[in-house]
């Protein structure tokens, strides 16, 4: 019942926030006060006006023309200090856990550290260095640590480097319940690669 009732608290909260915002606007467009707490007349319109929003800026950004406004207006903002230190990993981290981005996570990989302990984590990124013996292939890999969103990047030798039958969603997964839903058999399904 925890998980329920935190799920079913947090929308509450967020949809709270949304009415809150658009109760000046359903004041001017309804030619009516908002009720106590700032809240909308009408119960359910700040959701209503924030998909009215989202389809909104989704329609335009599927078009060439919306797609270059939309662009123009992100770099503006980006000029604005405090708000760029704040997007801009947000952003990354939005577009790291999209399946369509070809810069985000790559899938789930398991290294054997220098202390023979298996690390788990997400390959961002296959790369060589040339160190004066010829070139070495290394794999970064992001450790998530506290939370899925903080973490450390760690490279390793491509040869050490194993690749379980996991997606990307089911990492995060295992990542977000502490290791309590990886797969009994992970281990007969290692593939190197």
């Amino acid at each position: 019942m925890v998980p329920v009732i935190v799920s079913l608290a947090a929308v509450y909260w967020i949809f709270g926030i949304i009415d809150r915002f658009t109760a000046p606007l359903a004041e001017q467009v309804l030619g009516r006060e908002a009720g106590p707490a700032g809240r909308a007349v009408i119960a359910g319109l700040g959701i209503v006006a924030t998909m009215l929003v989202v389809l909104a800026v989704g329609a335009i950004a599927t078009n060439v023309i919306g797609r270059r406004v939309l662009n123009r207006a992100e770099s503006w903002l980006m000029m604005i200090p405090v708000f760029r230190t704040i997007y801009a990993p947000v952003k990354q981290l939005v577009v790291a856990f999209s399946p369509d981005n070809e810069y985000g996570f790559k899938r789930v990989v398991l290294v054997e550290d220098s202390a023979q302990r298996w690390v788990m984590g997400f390959l961002t990124k296959e790369f060589t260095v040339n160190r004066g013996h010829g070139p070495e292939a290394l794999v970064a890999v992001y450790v998530p640590t506290n939370h899925l969103y903080i973490g450390d990047v760690l490279i390793f030798p491509r040869e050490r480097a194993v690749f379980p039958d996991l997606d990307v969603e089911e990492g995060v997964r295992i990542f977000l319940t502490g290791g309590m839903s990886l797969p009994r058999d992970v281990g007969s399904r290692l593939r190197s690669e």
